[in-house]
C-alpha cells in the first residue's frame, strides 16, 4: 500500500489538472468571442465605408445632387418623370 502523502499528492494533482483545463477552457472561450466580435465590427466598419464609397462614386458617375439622390432613394421621383 502506498503511504498516505503520496495519495494525497496525486489527487491534488488531479484536481489541479481538471481545474486548470476547466478555467483555462473558459478564459479561452472568452478571448476567442472578444476577438470575433472585434473582427465581425471590423468587416461592419469596412463594408460602411464601401456603401459610402459606392454611393459617393455613383453620384460622382451620373452627376446627380445630393438631393435629387435622396429623392430617388426615397421613391419620390415621380416630379422628376417626364409626362409625355
Amino acid at each position: 500500500m502506498e503511504p498516505d502523502w503520496i495519495i494525497r499528492a496525486r489527487r491534488w494533482g488531479y484536481v489541479r489538472i481538471i481545474t486548470g483545463t476547466i478555467v483555462g477552457g473558459i478564459i479561452g472561450f472568452y478571448f476567442m468571442h472578444r476577438a470575433e466580435l472585434k473582427y465581425k465590427e471590423m468587416w461592419n466598419r469596412r463594408l460602411a465605408e464601401y456603401v459610402e464609397e459606392k454611393k459617393r462614386r455613383e453620384n460622382l458617375e451620373f452627376g446627380l445632387s445630393a438631393d435629387l439622390q435622396e429623392k430617388f432613394e426615397f421613391g419620390e421621383s415621380s416630379d422628376l418623370q417626364d409626362t409625355n
